[in-house]
């Protein structure tokens, strides 16, 4: 029995069975024929993700953006469940899973869409699967997927099970098992608020707004179409924000200034929900900023913060904080299933 994290977000969907990880672009499309390929220096992985799932073929990630004519990208929750997150997953279970063995899955979903959307993102994966691996070189490789069970969780969980566990699923930060945790899980769509007391979920003040970083890039794409006349998709703008300029059929537009002012208004929104919704919990002893977002918008959010924020590493991607913690989750609970089970009773 192997077990498996999958973290399908709007922005990106990441992987690990806590030896190898994978991490692409939520981002599908048809996979159209290329006449010649030429690649010179390193090439990753997930550089050449082209994949086949029952009778259709996909190119995934980076791959769609540069290769598809057509791109499936979405915002919306019903659809990253109906039309991605089996593409999505399986994808990336069959990349870092060679053995055909079963598979205990852990996964989550953003809090104010756990209840009603559970089921059916389990419905989907559990099962017996096979995923085509289009290589470079025109060879195939085919993976079997034998998906067992799959446990959901509320997405900023994972953060802290990543905090609280090590790679075995035990429990090794003593201290942080004590405290009450709140967790700020910014994503690309939704931005989650969390509560951990003492090992314990609370429910009052866990929500999901939808101030997610999408947002911001929403306004900044506006604005790079009003000066430059090019509709630019806001998943092509990851890289872009980093260094606040862009380079549009030659010319360099800077927008350093405006990303600036959106992350700002971002974090401000962020704050203020926070004193919102903790108003009755005073009481917390450590607040986590987790998820991809929290990357372009700690900077701006932490010092509106009050109270002992827990800083990002800067060196870890905090991309795959919750995915992470899914793994060890599963760890725990699965190891421990194992533990409680009975020996077999000897032959007479």
């Amino acid at each position: 029995m192997e077990v498996l994290g999958i973290d399908v977000g709007f922005g990106f969907t990441k992987a690990t069975n806590g030896k190898d990880f994978i991490i692409f672009k939520s981002l599908f499309g048809d996979a159209t024929d290329i006449q010649f390929r030429l690649n010179i220096g390193s090439v990753s992985f997930t550089d050449n993700l082209h994949v086949t799932i029952g009778d259709q073929s996909f190119f995934i990630g980076d791959f769609a953006e540069q290769q598809s004519s057509v791109r499936q990208f979405t915002l919306y929750q019903e659809r990253l469940l109906t039309e991605f997150a089996k593409i999505l997953a399986l994808t990336a279970a069959g990349s870092i899973n060679e053995k055909y063995v079963p598979i205990n899955v852990v996964s989550g979903l953003p809090i104010g869409y756990l209840k009603q959307y559970h089921q059916q993102f389990s419905k989907i994966l559990i099962g017996h699967h096979e995923v085509i691996y289009h290589q470079a070189d025109g060879s195939k490789v085919t993976r079997k997927i034998n998906i067992n069970n799959v446990r959901m969780m509320p997405q900023p969980l994972g953060s802290i099970f990543n905090l609280l566990m090590d790679d075995e699923g035990k429990i090794v930060n003593k201290e942080l098992a004590k405290q009450k945790v709140g967790v700020v899980d910014i994503g690309f769509r939704t931005t989650d608020f969390s509560i951990f007391d003492r090992l314990r979920y609370i429910e009052r003040g866990s929500t999901t707004t939808d101030t997610g970083i999408a947002k911001s890039f929403g306004v900044i794409s506006k604005k790079l179409r009003e000066e430059s006349g090019v509709s630019i998709e806001v998943f092509r703008l990851y890289k872009a924000v980093g260094a606040g300029v862009i380079k549009i059929r030659g010319k360099d537009y800077n927008f350093a200034k405006l990303r600036d002012q959106v992350f700002s208004n971002a974090a401000g929104i962020i704050s203020n929900d926070i004193e919102r919704l903790w108003a009755d919990d005073w009481d917390i002893d450590t607040i986590v900023l987790t998820g991809g977002g929290s990357m372009e918008l700690a900077r701006y959010l932490k010092p509106l913060i009050t109270g002992n924020v827990i800083p990002l590493d800067n060196k870890i991607d905090a991309r795959l904080n919750n995915v992470q913690g899914y793994f060890k989750y599963g760890k725990y609970e699965w190891e421990k299933q194992s533990s409680e089970t009975p020996p077999p009773a000897a032959e007479e």
